[in-house]
Parts: C-alpha cells; sequence; structure tokens
C-alpha cells in the first residue's frame, strides 16, 4: 500500500510525513535524514542568528537534494532576515507559526515557496486559507512548544479544521507512532507532522541530557503553563515549579516575564540544564523509550501506519 495524498502531492514528498521544526533540536542533520527518508525534514530557525540559519541552509542543502522545509515562528526575532534568507536560498516549503500568515505570505508565494502555517483552531485555518496559504498544519493542545489558548486536543481540531477548509490539512499534536498516524489521516488530515519524538532520534541536536529526560518522562510528565505569555508545554523540573509558585503567589505578567529571562530553552535544551533550563516537550514523551536514527523513525512509522490501516479492513465485510 502506498499512501498518496494532495500534502504529498503539493509538498512533492514520499511520504505523508513532516518533521516538526523544533527549536535546539531540528538542525540540518535531522532536516536532511528526514528528507532522504522521504519525508519532509525541516530546520527549527526560531533558535538561530541569521547567519546560523544560512549555515544551517548550506550544509542541508548539500546533504540531500529532496524537498525540505524551514519553520518561522513569527514571534522569534530575525524573522525579516530569515524570510530573505529563505527566498535567497530557495526554499522549497516555509511552515510559518505565532503569527499572522497574512504578513509574509505573499511575499513568500511570490518567490516560489510553498507556505505553511500552524493553527489551532477553526477559525485560524479559516483566517490562514483566506490569506493564500497553501495548507495548514491543525497542532492539538497535546503537542510540546508553544501551543494554541483554546487546548482543543488533536483528535477534536482535525475533523473541525478539516471540514472548514478546502486546502490540504495536516494534523500535529500527540503523534509518534503509525497508530496515531493512521488516526490522524481518518480523521481527515492529508498529512501529519512529527515533533517530540524525533527530539529524542539519533541527528536531534538536542542535549543528550534533554534525550534522556524525554526517555524517563511518565504520564502527566508535562503541563501546558504561561498562557500569559505564550502558551508552552514543559516537561516538569524545578523551574517548571518555580512557575507553579509563582503563580499561587499570584505573579504578574511582568513577574512571570522576568522569572522566564531569556535563553532558558536554550539552557534547557540545548545545553543541558534540567534544573533551570526550559523543557519544551508534547504528551506523548511518556511514550518514547529508545533514541532510534531519523531514518530508522520516518520508515518505520510510516510502515506501521500502512500495517494499521490494512489491519483496520478486519472490521469490514
Amino acid at each position: 500500500m502506498t499512501i498518496q495524498t494532495p500534502a504529498t502531492e503539493l509538498l512533492k514528498i514520499k511520504l505523508p510525513l513532516i518533521q516538526g521544526g523544533m527549536i535546539w533540536c531540528s538542525g540540518w542533520r535531522l532536516a536532511s535524514a528526514v528528507s532522504n527518508a522521504g519525508g519532509l525534514g525541516t530546520l527549527g530557525s526560531g533558535s538561530m542568528y541569521p547567519e546560523v540559519l544560512q549555515a544551517h541552509l548550506t550544509k542541508l542543502q548539500a546533504a540531500t537534494d529532496q524537498p525540505f522545509a524551514v519553520n518561522l515562528p513569527l514571534l522569534y526575532p530575525s524573522m525579516e532576515e530569515h524570510i530573505q534568507s529563505c527566498i535567497d536560498f530557495k526554499v522549497p516549503v516555509v511552515i510559518t507559526s505565532a503569527g499572522s500568515p497574512r504578513i509574509h505570505t505573499e511575499r513568500l508565494k511570490n518567490a516560489g515557496i510553498c507556505v505553511l502555517h500552524v493553527v489551532s483552531s477553526a477559525s485560524f485555518a479559516l483566517k490562514s486559507q483566506a490569506a493564500g496559504v497553501d495548507a495548514v498544519i491543525a497542532e492539538g493542545f497535546e503537542a510540546g512548544g508553544h501551543n494554541g489558548r483554546e487546548e482543543t486536543t488533536t483528535m477534536v481540531l482535525i475533523p473541525a479544521v478539516r471540514d472548514a477548509v478546502q486546502i490540504p490539512v495536516i494534523a500535529a499534536g500527540g503523534i509518534a507512532d503509525g497508530r496515531a498516524m493512521a488516526a490522524a489521516l481518518a480523521l481527515g488530515a492529508d498529512a501529519v507532522q512529527i515533533g517530540s519524538r524525533f527530539a529524542a532520534s539519533q541527528e536531534s541536536s538536542a542535549h543528550p541530557a534533554f534525550k534522556e529526560a524525554i526517555l524517563r518522562a511518565g504520564e502527566g510528565a508535562t503541563q501546558l503553563t504561561l498562557k500569559e505569555l505564550a502558551p508552552v508545554r514543559l516537561l516538569k523540573n524545578p523551574f517548571y515549579q518555580e512557575i507553579q509558585s509563582a503563580y499561587l503567589q499570584g505573579a504578574s505578567k511582568e513577574e512571570l516575564e522576568a522569572l522566564l529571562g531569556r535563553g532558558r530553552a536554550k539552557k534547557g535544551m540545548f545545553e543541558g540544564d534540567m534544573q533551570e533550563g526550559e523543557l519544551e516537550i508534547g504528551q506523548v514523551a511518556q511514550s518514547i523509550h529508545d533514541l532510534p536514527s531519523a531514518a530508522e523513525l520516518t520508515k518505520n512509522i510510516y510502515s506501521d501506519c500502512v500495517d494499521t490501516l490494512r489491519d483496520l479492513a478486519r472490521f469490514t465485510r
């Protein structure tokens, strides 16, 4: 069985699987490995200075001749420079998030770039479609990193977005294996985006201590917090407990900003400070128990999805 969808046609990829562009985890090694395995590898540019993104793009283009993407979280600095780099390097696909899709979509599409935008509700999906994006990534409450305020789960979100828009829909949030991928396709998605599972892979640029923390995560190990700033799902550690203590003491938005400070995500995910660092990961961390290569992950998730879909045929007569 081969799974071909409007998303695979749009993105010119063999498998309907996108690797999420996670800050401090998604460098050129991970992106090229996923693209070479038939999915869409993605650079996480939110943690990169302009010259760092350019260096990763140079290495990525040398490592693969397959389509790839750059994730642009619009709330981060350097987005103007990053957009120009994407145009200069002729990046095939850009994934925008955490901001209005109207701001940059036309400019990117005029440069021949396919534009996907991350949404957390059907209403935002409609606005993105009206802004001219080529597809939406509907990301449920389960996802790691920055998240929607609505707390809508992936299982509720995907059918709602599918019913609302005519463009391809990519499902994200809580997807880490072939069973979940098959479920997302059944809900109406044309592809899936997977982040947390790839954070715990050999090519991920996450610090080994962070990868080990993911492997140790159990049920209830993550929590969505800091909604006053930008909702983010964190692995519970001493820094997370500081945040909870601040809430109990009635901390203001300004006090929460001061507590968060700068560089917390780098300190935790890239430098390995498990005490004071910010550790962004999805709920599905509780199901991650090994550190395979990105190519193994990509191929195994897809083949397990195909097996699941075949197995479901036993219920039909």
